[in-house]
């Protein structure tokens, strides 16, 4: 028996964010990890709760599944991730790309953190670079550098058939990522979608969001060769000039997401919140007039 036909990937879609988290599993061996969680969070409130995430968790536990790592593609700025619930729970380390510590010294600037707030990485078990690769059972990942909406976001390539791609490429028909946050670039984007090209056609790619036109469901999966074909910003193979000016003309036009004041300070950090202030509360800064 082939064993990549035991891989499997289960997909969670978060309604409020409309992002997608994975747990990638082999159903024989029972080694998992998960991508990409999400903690709900109320904005108006100030509440977060765990409902999401534990969805994942009911599911890793009825499969019997031994969850090795927490893997981000990024730090998201649409959601505050569950990395730390989901950590306490399975004692499993959290990882992202090596490059976070860039974005890390962006926001420590714009945000005025704690000057015990290092842009070292260090708040995550791990940090991953460009081509490294690393084993869960019979399950080979891969790790590709995609910056460009942000200077750290990573893609996952799992036995060479499956890439979990984050915020670098969305389903054909609704395009790629924005690049106009602090350290984003449209040529640098462009340039790591198609890394993301040079793997073979058949590749299923899971991206992180899904903002589906009007008359369609929320899907998860995709092909390289659907996106070299048909994806509307760099299918059918568009040169970069032409991307960067559609990219930078959208994105022109873009209201800040929703969550990312929140998101990005709280991410920054593997999804642990900021210290709590002399009477016990966290806070978090909206700061004015800088994004």
């Amino acid at each position: 028996m082939n064993k990549h036909n035991s891989i499997n990937v289960e997909a969670f879609l978060d309604n409020d964010s409309e992002t997608f988290s994975y747990v990638v599993f082999d159903s024989d061996e029972k080694d998992a990890v998960i991508i990409d969680p999400v903690l709900d969070f109320d904005y108006p409130s100030g509440k977060t709760c765990t409902n999401g995430a534990q969805r994942i968790l009911d599911f890793v536990h009825t499969n019997s599944l031994n969850v090795a790592w927490i893997l981000e593609t990024h730090a998201h700025a649409d959601h505050l991730s569950a990395a730390p619930f989901l950590k306490k729970q399975l004692n499993a380390p959290i990882a992202i790309g090596e490059h976070i510590t860039d974005v890390q010294k962006i926001f420590k600037q714009i945000y005025n953190l704690e000057k015990e707030f290092l842009p070292n990485g260090e708040h995550f078990d791990k940090l991953l670079s460009d081509g490294e690769t690393f084993q869960v059972g019979s399950m080979n990942f891969r790790v590709i550098h995609t910056p460009g909406h942000t200077p750290a976001d990573i893609a996952y390539v799992v036995n060479e058939n499956k890439v979990f791609v984050g915020d670098t490429l969305f389903n054909p028909d609704v395009g790629t990522a924005r690049c106009d946050f602090p350290g984003g670039s449209a040529n640098t984007l462009y340039q790591s979608i198609q890394k993301l090209f040079q793997l073979d056609g058949t590749t299923d790619v899971y991206i992180c969001h899904d903002y589906p036109p009007e008359g369609r469901e929320h899907q998860c999966k995709t092909t390289i060769q659907e996106q070299k074909q048909n994806n509307i910003h760099v299918g059918g193979q568009a040169s970069e000039e032409q991307f960067v000016k559609w990219r930078e003309e959208r994105d022109a036009t873009l209201d800040m997401p929703r969550l990312i004041i929140p998101s990005i300070q709280v991410n920054i950090r593997a999804g642990q919140m900021p210290p709590a202030e002399s009477n016990g509360t966290v806070y978090l800064k909206v700061p004015l007039n800088r994004l």
